[in-house]
């Protein structure tokens, strides 16, 4: 199982489709002994991987702290970063501490398209010089790409590049209509497009060594079936199933894009809340409306439900951006 943990709102890029709308630090974030708390909590939960991400984590002053104690609880850490504050000597006292793979934000092969969408000049060179850093020190890390209308056509140069670089991956995310992202709605893919971007996904997958992931894309396990291809995964849209978020302030949600919440470890303790909040309880049921409800590969993928709520109101609902939805001649 995998948790996010939000660990700030802080941060030093203001990207335009950051569904945190992070920037400054928000009043009343968790401390660290309440961080330290949460960890053990989450441990006992019986979580495996724990991602810290923000914002930015590298602001938080206790980020080593907290790396280590997760590392002591037996939970391997990964981190969701933007890059730029990863010098040689951040790199190296990461993997002393144990930090297991960085996950580096990288949207261009061409820096200014990248800095643009960042919105601070010098984050791409910042970034690729934070991939650096992580090789020379020997710490793993992976490219991660959000995709759009503009970026969807050098989706497989991002993969070239992410192997020249030495990354053990490139996960590719398919943007959800939520924070700021919002009101670049309209950069985002339709269902045909995010149909044939998940089949160059897929064969590109087949080309190159390292692991190619499309995250908030679950209909790329039915493509990968289609295709005749095995993955590692055993389902698309992990969300509240095996996964769940945690924001800056100790809210509990079912993914960082289905902005609902399943309560507040300031109130009630983390594995009661996972294990018991219905929220949680209707996604796990699996009983999907619509086309989600009636395809055969309902099991393997069960479509965004972050998607569905934002343009159907219900996350139980069809989800919108699939061509599939059981019909035939697929």
């Amino acid at each position: 199982m995998i948790i996010s943990w939000n660990t700030t709102n802080a941060c030093n890029l203001y990207c335009k489709h950051c569904y945190r709308d992070a920037g400054v630090k928000a009043e009343e974030e968790l401390s660290t002994s309440e961080g330290l708390a949460l960890i053990d909590q989450i441990a006992g939960a019986g979580f495996k991987i724990m991602i810290f991400s923000g914002g930015e984590p590298l602001m938080r002053d206790d980020i080593f702290t907290l790396l280590a104690r997760a590392r002591e609880k037996g939970l391997r850490p990964v981190f969701g970063t933007n890059g730029t504050l990863i010098t040689g000597a951040v790199a190296a006292r990461l993997k002393e501490t144990g930090a297991s793979v960085m996950g580096i934000s990288l949207d261009s092969v061409d820096p200014e398209s990248h800095d643009e969408l960042r919105a601070v000049t010098g984050a791409w060179q910042g970034a690729v010089d934070g991939m650096r850093a992580c090789r020379e020190a020997g710490l793993p890390f992976q490219v991660h790409t959000t995709v759009m209308d503009w970026n969807m056509p050098e989706v497989e140069r991002l993969t070239d590049f992410a192997v020249e670089m030495g990354a053990v991956g490139h996960h590719i995310f398919f943007l959800v209509p939520t924070g700021r992202a919002v009101n670049i709605e309209t950069e985002s893919l339709r269902a045909e497009q995010y149909e044939k971007l998940l089949h160059r996904i897929m064969k590109k997958q087949a080309e190159v060594k390292i692991e190619l992931k499309p995250t908030c894309a679950p209909q790329f396990m039915r493509i990968a079936s289609q295709m005749g291809m095995q993955t590692r995964f055993t389902k698309g849209c992990l969300a509240g199933i095996s996964y769940c978020i945690i924001s800056p302030k100790g809210v509990v949600q079912p993914c960082a894009y289905l902005n609902i919440s399943a309560g507040n470890i300031r109130e009630n303790d983390f594995g009661k809340i996972w294990h018991n909040a219905e929220i949680f309880q209707t996604l796990r049921s699996e009983k999907y409306q619509g086309g989600c409800g009636t395809c055969r590969y309902q099991k393997v993928c069960g479509g965004c439900r972050a998607r569905a709520y934002f343009y159907h109101g219900d996350y139980m609902a069809e989800e919108p951006w699939c061509l599939y939805h059981g019909r035939k001649g697929y």
